[in-house]
Parts: C-alpha cells; sequence; structure tokens
C-alpha cells in the first residue's frame, strides 16, 4: 500500500478537497489497481462522495476524522452533551499554531479570537497517542483558545478499523 497526501490545509478549505482528490485520483489510477481515499466527507458536504461515486473509489466511513478516531456514536454523545466542543486530534494539536493560529490571522489578530471561538465552551483532545509534548501543546492550544481542556484517549484503534474496513471492501 503506498499513501499519496493531500495538503492537510485542505481542512480549512473543504471546497477544495473533492477536486484535490478528484485530480490525484485520476493521475493515481493508472498505476494502481486500486485507489482509495482516506478522506472522510470533512465538509465537503457530499461533493467528495460524488467524485468518489463517478471515479468508483470508496472513502473512509463517516462526517468527518473524528468519528474514525472517537467512533461516531461516541462522538455524536460526546457533542450532543456539549454542542460548544472544539476537536483537538494529535495532528491539531501539533501544527496549531500553523493550521489554526497562522491560518485565522491570530497571530496578528488577536482581537478575532472571541469572533471565531467565542461560543464554543471547552476544547476536548482526542488523543491518539499522548506524550509529554503533545499535553502540553494541546494544553496551550486550549488555553490560547481561552477554553477548558478534555483529554478523551482514543489511541489508533478507531482509525485502524476504519482503514481496515476501507481496504476490505
Amino acid at each position: 500500500m503506498d499513501v499519496h497526501p493531500l495538503p492537510p490545509l485542505l481542512h480549512n478549505r473543504p471546497a477544495k478537497i473533492a477536486p484535490a482528490v478528484e485530480e490525484l485520483a485520476t493521475t493515481l489510477r493508472d498505476r494502481y489497481s486500486t485507489v482509495a481515499v482516506a478522506y472522510a466527507d470533512c465538509g465537503t458536504y457530499g461533493a467528495l462522495d460524488e467524485v468518489c461515486g463517478r471515479l468508483g473509489l470508496r472513502r473512509l466511513g463517516g462526517s468527518h476524522c473524528y468519528d474514525a478516531l472517537a467512533g461516531a456514536g461516541r462522538l455524536r454523545d460526546l457533542v450532543s452533551r456539549e454542542p460548544g466542543t472544539y476537536l483537538l486530534t494529535d495532528f491539531l494539536v501539533r501544527s496549531f499554531e500553523r493550521t489554526v493560529v497562522a491560518e485565522l490571522g491570530l497571530d496578528r489578530w488577536p482581537e478575532l479570537r472571541d469572533d471565531y471561538f467565542g461560543h464554543y465552551r471547552r476544547a476536548v483532545w482526542l488523543a491518539q497517542r499522548p506524550d509529554a509534548r503533545l499535553s502540553a501543546l494541546a494544553h496551550a492550544a486550549a488555553d490560547k483558545l481561552g477554553l477548558p481542556l478534555t483529554v478523551l484517549h482514543v489511541g489508533d484503534a478507531g482509525l485502524e478499523r476504519e482503514l481496515a474496513a476501507l481496504l476490505r471492501q
């Protein structure tokens, strides 16, 4: 199996995900007998499903990667108990300064924080492989957002299960 990643910042512009997947998948189809998409819907509102259907591709199930990490039911329960939940993954914790702070301009205009995050009530880190460094970064991210942090240890089992299901199809 080969992995061909797309730029992670596409998640900040979900309308660009489906076209990027289509372009990459089209180039890979000549090189591989099977091409699968390791994206959930990720805010494309069905555009990714349309591309996958048209090209005969399979993708990860769920609305977003958080479903794969925590499990759709567990995540639904988590968010229904507190709709104002901002979710962090290990990747977001590691890249928070670039993918959130810089991309949203909070490094230049910190006063925008409350405009962006004022309706959130907590941050939940879906910790896959927590260690002291990631924990410190997760707390720093939550502090930067002005939110209390809850750590939910999810590990890699959910993602492994979803990837295995994707490859079995």
